[in-house]
């Protein structure tokens, strides 16, 4: 099986790519803006140049890991929702009878309700830019009459996690305190409760679809299968990390954890179509991740 890898070198694609590999019979191949042996530029480039790169790779799945989770609300629409399409548009007129995995979010759905478990068929209602722009990039792949599937992934944990997520962030700033007793490290708000999934988990799932036998639905939710306190995941890593010092949590806490302060999404119809649920826990996740930070 030839399969194309948009945006493996992120941080989510790193780890797709590493499981795509051990599928037998598998061939990858990368594309990406640099460094990749496919050029490609989903935010800037036409359809027509995407189709021929796609005619040369002849891929039978494609996988898009390809995102943007910060910058300006240009930069998201270009690379989030724009990609999506132009990637679209290009497989319908190159390689149709492909399979295309998309990497989607759970910040599509918005705000939660306490103790209700997001399924695929609730309404989405982002209330950021980011969630907005996948969304967008989510409705392009679920319309464009391909054998695609989006996979709806929570908050995804693990080695790896960059610095501009809240598990990374910890991790890097509980390597700096160290040991030391009188470190204090001042955090925002951490009384919102997330869907933590692992990387691994991730991983496992994209292989599944990318795999499975005839159509899938739509969308497919991956996550953690319940709602963790963001601030139970701080916790964690900071007794992992044997930090000694004072954690200082914010009062005000930021708008958008007031404003999504629950999810969680259910990971049943996962189970049902791929055979897929998660295997690691939250320990095992923040382990992974603090083992290589060192």
């Amino acid at each position: 099986m030839r399969i194309l890898v948009l945006g493996g070198t992120g941080y989510l694609g790193r780890h797709v790519t590493e499981r795509l590999r051990a599928l037998p019979g598998a061939r990858l191949s990368a594309a990406g803006r640099t460094g990749a042996e496919y050029a490609v530029d989903l935010a800037a480039d036409h359809p027509e140049r995407l189709a021929k790169t796609l005619a040369a790779a002849a891929p039978d799945a494609v996988v898009n890991c390809a995102g943007a989770t910060g910058g300006d609300p240009v930069t998201l629409a270009e690379v989030n929702a724009r990609g999506p399409a132009v990637l679209c548009a290009a497989l319908r007129e190159a390689a149709p009878t492909a399979r295309l995995v998309h990497l989607g979010s759970a910040a599509e759905y918005g705000p939660g309700t306490p103790g209700v478990p997001v399924t695929e068929s609730a309404p989405a209602r982002p209330v950021t830019p980011y969630g907005a722009t996948k969304l967008a990039g989510t409705l392009a792949v679920a319309t464009a009459a391909l054998d695609a599937v989006v996979l709806r992934i929570g908050n995804p944990v693990g080695a790896g996690a960059p610095a501009a997520g809240l598990p990374g962030r910890m991790a890097a700033l509980l390597r700096s305190a160290g040991p030391d007793p009188s470190a204090v490290l001042r955090l925002g708000d951490l009384s919102a409760y997330r869907d933590f999934v692992d990387v691994r988990d991730v991983a496992r799932a994209v292989a599944l679809a990318v795999t499975a036998p005839g159509p899938l639905p739509p969308v497919l939710n991956i996550g953690g299968g319940g709602a963790v306190p963001v601030r139970e995941l701080v916790r964690g890593l900071a007794r992992m990390a044997g930090f000694r010092g004072r954690l200082e949590e914010s009062a005000g806490g930021s708008a958008r954890s007031a404003e999504v302060s629950w999810q969680s999404s259910d990971v049943s119809a996962a189970a049902r179509v791929l055979g897929w649920r998660p295997v690691h826990g939250l320990d095992d996740s923040l382990a992974a991740l603090w083992a290589a930070t060192a």
